[in-house]
C-alpha cells in the first residue's frame, strides 16, 4: 500500500511541474499581448498579432509596436524575471522568506550610482566629453550595484568562507552606507535633479527602447541560466548548510555564484528601469504557495510569474492616469504591500 501511495505521489509531482509552468507560461503570453495592446494609441489584438508574425499592417501601427511597445514589453519581461527569479534564489539560499535583491546591496548601490550621475553628470561630461552618453546613468547604476555586492562579500568573507548571518549583517551595513551617501548627494542636488532622481527611484520602463533591451538581455540571460542550474543545490540548502555539505553541495561556492549572478541580473535591469520593489518578495511566495518548496518549479515559476506581473503592472501604469504615466514602482508597491501584510498576519496566526 505504501509503495502504491509513494508512486502516486511521485506521479502527482511529475504532473504538477508541467501544469504549473504551463499555466504560468500561458499567463505570461496573455500579459505580453495585453502590454502590446495597451497604450495611448488603440491597437487591436488582431493587429498586434499580425505585426508580430510579419503580416502587413498600417505604418503607424507597425511603428508603435516595433519601436515603442515591443522593446518596452521585452524590458518588462527581463526586469520582472530577474527580480522574481533572484528573489526566489535568495530566499532559498539564505532560508529567509524576507530575502530579496536589495539584501545584497544591488538596489542601494545602483541608486547611489544613479544619483551621482544625475547630480554630477554635467561636470563629468564637461571634464571628459568622450564620457557624455545616454548610457552613462545605466552604466554607473550597474557599477554601483555590482560594487555594493562585492563589498558585502568582502566584508562577510573570512578564511574563504562567509556565514549567512554575517552576509545579512554586511548587507544591512552596506545598504545603510549607500543610503547615507545617496542622501548626502541628493542634498547637493537642485530641484530638477531631485525630481529626476525621485522618478528614477520609483521605477519606470518609459526609457525601454531597443538600446535598453540590448544592455540587459545578455547579462540577464546568462545570470538567470546560472541560477536556474542551481535548483537542486538550493533544494539541499533548505535542509541547512551542514546537511547540504554532507550531500556534496559546495555551500560557500554556491553562495558566491548565486550572489554574483543575482547582482548581475538585477543590476543590469535596475540600471535601465530604476528601483522596482516587492516583486522579488511577493512573486516567489505566491509560486511556493502553488508549487511547494521544490526549486525546480519555484525558480522557473518565479521567472515566468515575475515577468507576467511586471507586464501587467506596466500596462496598468500606462492607462490609470493617461495621458500621463504612473511610476511602475508605485503599482508594484500597491500590489505587494497588502499581500505582504496578509502574509505576516497569516504567519502570526499559524505560530
Amino acid at each position: 500500500m505504501s509503495e502504491i501511495a509513494e508512486s502516486s505521489l511521485h506521479a502527482s509531482r511529475a504532473l504538477r511541474r508541467p501544469a504549473i509552468l504551463g499555466g504560468l507560461s500561458g499567463l505570461l503570453g496573455l500579459a505580453f499581448i495585453l502590454s502590446l495592446v495597451t497604450g495611448a494609441v488603440p491597437i487591436s489584438a488582431g493587429n498586434v498579432l499580425r505585426a508580430l508574425f510579419g503580416f502587413e499592417v498600417d505604418g503607424q501601427t507597425a511603428a508603435v509596436i516595433q519601436m515603442i511597445r515591443l522593446p518596452r514589453a521585452l524590458l518588462a519581461v527581463l526586469a520582472g524575471a530577474s527580480l522574481a527569479g533572484v528573489g526566489a534564489a535568495f530566499q532559498g539560499l539564505f532560508r529567509n522568506p524576507l530575502a530579496d535583491p536589495s539584501l545584497i546591496g544591488v538596489s542601494g548601490g545602483a541608486a547611489l550610482g544613479a544619483v551621482v550621475i544625475i547630480v554630477f553628470g554635467g561636470l563629468v561630461a564637461s571634464a571628459a566629453p568622450f564620457l557624455a552618453s545616454p548610457f552613462l546613468l545605466p552604466l554607473f547604476a550597474f557599477m554601483g550595484g555590482i560594487g555594493a555586492t562585492f563589498a558585502i562579500q568582502g566584508l562577510a568573507q573570512s578564511r574563504g568562507q562567509a556565514a549567512t548571518a554575517t552576509l545579512l549583517l554586511a548587507g544591512i551595513a552596506i545598504n545603510a552606507l549607500t543610503g547615507a551617501l545617496t542622501g548626502f548627494t541628493v542634498y547637493l542636488a537642485n530641484d530638477t535633479q531631485i525630481r529626476d532622481f525621485t522618478f528614477w527611484t520609483m521605477g519606470s520602463l518609459a526609457s525601454g527602447g531597443w538600446h535598453a533591451v540590448a544592455l540587459t538581455a545578455l547579462p540577464v540571460t546568462l545570470a538567470m541560466g546560472v541560477i536556474l542550474a542551481k535548483s537542486r543545490a538550493l533544494d539541499a540548502m533548505l535542509l541547512g548548510e551542514r546537511e547540504a555539505l554532507h550531500l556534496g553541495v559546495p555551500v560557500h561556492r554556491l553562495k558566491h555564484t548565486v550572489m554574483i549572478a543575482g547582482a548581475l541580473a538585477v543590476g543590469s535591469c535596475v540600471a535601465v528601469s530604476g528601483v522596482i520593489g516587492f516583486v522579488g518578495i511577493v512573486v516567489p511566495h505566491v509560486v511556493r504557495m502553488l508549487a511547494g518548496p521544490d526549486h525546480r518549479i519555484v525558480l522557473p515559476g518565479s521567472v515566468l510569474a515575475g515577468a507576467a506581473l511586471l507586464l501587467a503592472a506596466d500596462s496598468f501604469a500606462r492607462v490609470v492616469v493617461a495621458p500621463a504615466e504612473l511610476p511602475i514602482g508605485l503599482v508594484t508597491a500597491a500590489i505587494g504591500s497588502p499581500f505582504f501584510l496578509w502574509l505576516l498576519i497569516n504567519r502570526k496566526r499559524s505560530m
